[in-house]
């Protein structure tokens, strides 16, 4: 996130590999069981794709190259779809112990058990920075996670989502309802195409807030981690405005986080801390508009689970080996 003086900014298809008793290389069937396997409720043909997450067994493991040496396993009870879209593998499991799974390309997008922590915190930490914001716009965030929390903020008038999926929102909408509640609201309205694209087109100083929902660096969300569409966003936010991106893992992605760090303080003017650019007018530390007291926010709608303002301001207290890296960048 960055702020300008002014102007804040706080799979290929999923293969089918069975594992056997005599691997090429030897290992036995339970060691082969790591080897990646999709088993849909139908007969499909499959094709190999290293790299690629999948459902061995029972079983779906997120193997990718943006976190090696490791991976996060569910057990599947079922797979509920599958589909490719122009851009991505599209796929939903209802899962044993988190409930429905939303999954893109091989990687876990949300989970029913724990959506909340990610969806109330990108939208929160922001909206809560500054007085009455009017106009958001929310880049990806498909599903409508980060809708349904906007819509808490009734001072907020116009909440424009680009998402560049139509099918990531169709997909949302039918089996995670409880998420794609935010597209009810009339507030809302749906731009389907590419967001850096839809950026580049917004008059100067049209929004308070943007939300940038995205996916991992790879594939059609890479452009949203790269300098032009950070300019784009210092042009769209007004001055006080502020900007929430999604900016990975301090515990796998330094680098990319450097890099985040170091074009946001070329862009916009203020401090850079991670996942914020603070500056003058915006104090993210200690939040202005206090949602989780306001109890009005919630007569139609579920209870926070997640945020709230002590939370917020402990969000910003890092690690010293993440503090270290990022307050070293000038």
């Amino acid at each position: 996130m960055a702020e300008e003086s002014g102007a804040p900014v706080s799979c290929a298809d999923l293969p089918v590999k069975r594992p056997r008793e005599d691997e090429e290389n030897g290992v036995s069937s339970a060691a082969a069981a790591v080897a990646m396997e999709m088993e849909a409720d139908t007969n499909n043909t499959s094709k190999e794709a290293d790299g690629i997450s999948s459902v061995i067994p029972g079983w779906f493991s997120e193997i990718s190259p943006m976190w090696p040496g490791e991976a996060h396993s569910l057990k599947v009870e079922k797979v509920l779809f599958q589909g490719k879209s122009d851009y991505q593998n599209v796929m939903v499991f209802q899962s044993s112990t988190y409930g429905k799974v939303l999954v893109l390309d091989g990687v876990i997008q949300l989970t029913e058990r724990d959506e909340c922590a990610y969806q109330e915190m990108i939208t929160h930490l922001p909206l809560c920075s500054i007085p009455n914001p009017k106009k958001v716009l929310v880049i990806g965030g498909g599903d409508g996670g980060v809708l349904r929390e906007v819509s808490r903020h009734s001072s907020v008038e116009q909440i424009d989502i680009c998402e560049i999926d139509k099918m990531v929102v169709d997909v949302s909408k039918q089996y995670f309802p409880d998420v794609a509640v935010g597209y009810d609201d009339p507030r809302v309205k749906l731009h389907i195409g590419d967001g850096v694209a839809f950026l580049k087109a917004v008059p100067e100083g049209t929004y308070d807030a943007v939300i940038v929902d995205s996916s991992d660096p790879i594939g059609p969300a890479q452009e949203l981690f790269e300098k032009p569409f950070f300019e784009s966003v210092a042009k769209a936010l007004r001055p006080g405005g502020v900007v929430c991106t999604q900016a990975e893992s301090i515990w796998l992605h330094m680098h990319i986080i450097e890099d985040i760090v170091a074009n946001c303080r070329q862009i916009f003017k203020g401090s850079v801390n991670y996942a914020w650019t603070t500056g003058p007018l915006v104090d993210f530390k200690h939040p202005v508009n206090p949602i989780d007291k306001d109890e009005s926010c919630c007569k139609s709608k579920r209870p926070l689970k997640f945020y709230n303002s002590e939370i917020h301001s402990a969000a910003f207290c890092l690690p010293s080996f993440a503090k270290k890296v990022i307050e070293s960048k000038p």
